[in-house]
């Protein structure tokens, strides 16, 4: 049998800053006319916040995002109480006020920015594991730990791998080295450099990207056995060699933002390249149709994957459906079909190319989802032979363990690979030009914000911040592998189910807020 797996080697961490010139941070420092350049503050500050470049003798602009704020009170280095002349003054970033949304807070933002910077996780105080949204996972909780169950191990000894073939069939049994990879995103709904380095990155973590409806560029050739191909309804870029190319087909039957719906390409972005590359009209919006018309049971779908088995003998398949109320019984038949990865997708979950209207308005939450598949796979007695991954609106390192806890095998991460490249969340992706950072673009000029090597070593250091924060959960639980965790649903606990007293527990420590 074909092994495919790699000893476990960790990605190298390197700091890559900002893009921008001026960074937002959860603080703002200004220096008033008072100040006489004395230097003091950059010789005292540990952090970085103050630079100061020989033979230039002006204070340049504070590194503000760097700043931890008035928890720095109590330091001897706290720049505000040393500066001789009291020009710096210290208060909360109003920019915070307009920043992210309900289930992208400000602060969750700031922080995936800065493990995307440093590959570590955030030395400000930012709350990063929780949302505002009221709900879904925001409103679930890791029980507290048992101290005495703490498991005293390093990180480079914790198992956070992810297998995709459990069927035993003879086809390539994939070890990916995360328990997560990355979501479709197609050529057409973003900037090519993006994807690439997203390939990239890939590679360099030992999972998986996906091409999205959208076609196989040539430059994901080099990265070719680290790139799921989807087939979509709309079978737009889908050859017989872009199929071969592939370690894994991913057939998108539904989109948990939209199901019901296929595929939506808006004709701001369909320029002559993405025409070319999916054979329609320059400038003509894409709509691809629901379902596949070839499928209409279980006995079609087996069809399909006989067919994309038969193309690429080495190939793993994996079924991406949405959250309908029956999703147990599709996972099942698709299972029964022959496919080794069921992947649902839940109702939370981000489109970059589709109009508002089309989005978040009629799957399963993916928390409901997901024990509901886990529970009537094992009642089948086939839960430990298909691999079982959830997408949806999974924002960060706690959402994933959450996500295995409830029964999923592993996660499937979109939006938060885009905040890694300094995403705002202005909800601007179906627009050719809309995006101001150069991201969810076809236009060539915003394209160029972003090179490849930027893009694929900023999702590296912030799956590399994530991966730490795994190890201390499995620690905590006594665990060492996270397939420990899968189904550990006793561990969770979900707030509304807690008296008032119980919730307190539970809650964020409050932040500061204060003006100095």
């Amino acid at each position: 049998m074909n092994q495919i797996s790699k000893q476990q080697q960790l990605p190298e961490i390197k700091e890559v800053p900002s893009r921008f010139r001026n960074t937002i941070g959860k603080f703002t420092i200004k220096r008033s006319a008072a100040c006489i350049s004395c230097g003091l503050c950059a010789e005292l500050c540990p952090y970085g916040v103050h630079l100061r470049y020989e033979n230039y003798s002006k204070p340049m602009r504070p590194v503000e995002h760097k700043c931890i704020g008035f928890e720095c009170r109590q330091n001897e280095y706290y720049c505000i109480d040393r500066c001789p002349q009291k020009a710096l003054t210290l208060r909360l970033n109003p920019v915070l006020e307009t920043l992210g949304d309900f289930r992208w807070p400000a602060e969750m933002l700031l922080a995936h920015w800065e493990m995307a910077e440093t590959g570590h996780l955030p030395v400000v105080d930012l709350e990063y594991n929780l949302g505002n949204s009221g709900g879904g996972f925001d409103k679930i909780r890791f029980k507290l730990p048992d101290s005495e169950k703490y498991l005293d191990v390093s990180d480079e000894a914790m198992d956070l791998s992810l297998d995709l073939n459990k069927r035993r069939d003879g086809r390539p049994e994939r070890r990916l080295s995360l328990p997560c990879y990355s979501g479709g995103m197609s050529y057409g709904s973003m900037a090519l450099t993006a994807l690439t380095g997203r390939a990239r990155a890939a590679q360099k973590l030992n999972t998986l990207t996906c091409t999205g409806e959208g076609g196989y560029p040539e430059e994901f050739i080099p990265y070719a056995d680290y790139v799921i191909t989807q087939v979509a309804t709309g079978l737009f870029g889908v050859r017989e060699q872009t199929i071969q190319y592939a370690p894994v087909i991913e057939f998108k039957y539904a989109q948990g933002a939209k199901p019901g719906l296929g595929g939506h390409l808006l004709g701001d972005k369909v320029t002559p390249e993405v025409a070319a590359m999916r054979e329609t009209v320059v400038g003509s919006s894409l709509f691809s149709p629901f379902p596949f018309h070839s499928v209409y049971s279980v006995e079609d779908h087996k069809k399909h994957v006989d067919w994309v088995k038969a193309v690429n003998p080495r190939g793993l398949v994996s079924v991406k459906v949405s959250t309908p109320t029956d999703v147990d019984m599709v996972a099942v038949g698709s299972y029964y079909a022959g496919a080794h990865i069921i992947h649902i997708d839940g109702s939370y979950g981000g489109t970059g190319a589709a109009p508002d209207i089309a989005k978040k308005n009629i799957a399963m939450p993916i928390e409901y989802a997901i024990p509901k598949v886990h529970q009537f796979l094992k009642e089948e007695g086939i839960r430990e032979e298909v691999c079982f991954i959830a997408s949806g609106g999974i924002r960060n390192a706690m959402d994933v363990a959450k996500a295995i806890a409830l029964g999923a095998d592993g996660v499937v991460i979109g939006t938060a690979e885009l905040v890694a490249l300094e995403c705002v969340r202005c909800g601007n992706c179906e627009s050719g030009r809309g995006c101001a950072r150069g991201i969810a673009t076809t236009d060539h000029e915003l394209g160029r914000m972003i090179s490849e090597s930027y893009a694929e070593q900023r999702i590296v250091n912030m799956y590399m911040a994530w991966r730490k924060q795994w190890c201390e959960i499995l620690r905590q639980f006594g665990m060492q592998s996270i397939r420990e965790l899968v189904g550990r649903s006793d561990l969770l606990v979900h707030l509304d189910y807690l008296d008032e007293t119980q919730r307190a527990q539970y809650q964020p420590v409050p932040r500061h807020r204060m003006i100095i």
